[in-house]
């Protein structure tokens, strides 16, 4: 075969970019831009290049002689489309994916004034005791950490990641679900929601939308200081009071609805941007991001902004009865964060989804500690190790007949117990012979 190959060096020159970049690119990295990044997969177009890696993945014995891919036409592991791009992500051995982390746990349920849930130190330790590796960190209280002083000082965030490092556990993502739901707030839920700001806001929805934005940039350099990729949050409402379409919503409702939600959020997944992190939204009821095509009603908006991701927690869609799998297969390059938390639905001859205003004990679809609901967590822990999803799985417990304390006990082992340690070898590699393309043609009697 020709020596004349394209290689990393003619795809970065093509796109006019470094031989760094062109990496992060065939890596999948996340702290790539879709700009950055469809220049590169044009380029890999333009010039016929396939990853080595893609390569290996049909065991070609020289990788000096990858096959090459012209536009339109398939890949070793990925399909070419001429008009929009690679689908897909670049195929990664399984070794290169890596493995799910934890178990990890979300703090803001169990955060009070009491010890040992009082002071970052404390509440650390007792995640450790229960034997989680990670902690989900809230950001608005800051008896645990003062998210301005972690957006300016490197070293204060190191102290905070040190704090936890010595209670045997480490900081897996920043939360900032009470601030993003500031971002929007409906005027009916005005009154509920200044309890979540500072006094000085309330009374003031303006001042607390824009101390809400605020927080959330400040988020983006906290975590890029941190070393983060992902921030969780929630989107906040201006059109989930109009769910049911009774009365009837006048035209352009939801346009403008969104379209606003779009204006405010599109800066905030720019300061992301330049952090190098991800906005992980939770779809969540409540929020106008609720479901997959309530994301995508955003993502349309801020011109599929690559910062506009997801925090996948079951829960919510077992409830909202949606196929929850599928969900994964959908928009698996999107979720960037995981909530490993149950629910279980009961319909009755008196209620279903809608649950009929009652509280949690009572309704048809109510919250449960692992292992006690309906989820289906083999297939989820499945289905994300085999997309590759290698961040943490964190618990986030909420139920409504059980103790925390026996909740959070019993979530550790239930996490490691799923994680999947993702294989780099294939099961029947022992039946595996070394080829080359010239032998692959002559099977085929092509030649």
């Amino acid at each position: 075969m020709s020596s004349d190959l394209p290689t990393i060096t003619d795809v970065a020159r093509r796109a006019g970019v470094s031989t760094a970049s062109v990496s992060r690119v065939l890596n999948s990295s996340d702290r790539v831009s879709e700009r950055l990044r469809a220049a590169v997969q044009n380029a890999i177009f333009d010039v016929g290049y396939v990853p080595n890696a893609a390569a290996r993945s049909l065991r070609i014995a020289s990788t000096t002689s990858p096959l090459s891919c012209s536009k339109g036409a398939g890949s070793l592991s990925r399909i070419c489309d001429g008009t929009k791009g690679w689908s897909g992500k670049f195929g990664r051995t399984k070794k290169e994916e890596g493995t799910m982390k934890g178990p990890a746990i979300f703090l803001a349920q169990f955060m009070s004034d009491k010890a040992p849930f009082n002071t970052l130190p404390h509440i650390a330790g007792w995640a450790a005791g229960h034997g989680y590796k990670g902690v989900q960190l809230p950001t608005v209280d800051a008896a645990y950490m003062d998210l301005k002083l972690a957006a300016e000082s490197k070293d204060y965030c190191q102290e905070l990641q040190g704090i936890c490092a010595e209670q045997g556990v480490e900081i897996t993502e920043l939360s900032t679900h009470l601030q993003g739901q500031l971002v929007a707030v409906h005027p009916a839920y005005d009154m509920q929601f200044d309890a979540f700001a500072p006094s000085e806001v309330h009374g003031n929805p303006r001042a607390r939308t824009e101390w809400a934005i605020d927080q959330m940039k400040l988020a983006a350099k906290a975590s890029a200081n941190m070393g983060f990729g992902a921030c969780v949050s929630f989107s906040g409402s201006l059109a989930f009071p109009y769910l049911y379409p009774w009365p009837q919503r006048p035209d352009g409702l939801m346009d403008e609805a969104f379209g606003e939600l779009a204006k405010r959020w599109g800066p905030i997944f720019d300061a992301y941007e330049d952090a190098g992190v991800d906005v992980a939204f939770e779809l969540h009821p409540g929020e106008d991001l609720f479901d997959g095509t309530t994301f995508e009603m955003l993502l349309d908006r801020v011109g599929g902004h690559s910062r506009c991701c997801i925090n996948y927690d079951p829960s919510h869609f077992l409830l909202q009865q949606m196929d929850y799998l599928a969900f994964i297969d959908i928009y698996h390059e999107r979720i960037k964060a995981f909530h490993v938390k149950d629910a279980e639905f009961n319909p009755t001859g008196k209620q279903g989804v809608y649950s009929g205003y009652q509280g949690w004990t009572d309704r048809a679809g109510r919250f449960r500690s692992l292992g006690d609901g309906q989820v289906d967590f083999i297939g989820i822990f499945s289905k994300l190790a085999q997309y590759g999803y290698d961040s943490w799985a964190v618990l986030e417990w909420e139920c409504c007949l059980k103790h925390p304390e026996q909740g959070a006990a019993e979530g550790a082992p239930f996490i490691t117990d799923h994680i999947i340690q993702v294989t780099d070898v294939a099961f029947d590699d022992f039946a595996a012979s070394s080829t080359d393309r010239s032998a692959i043609r002559s099977m085929m009697r092509l030649d």
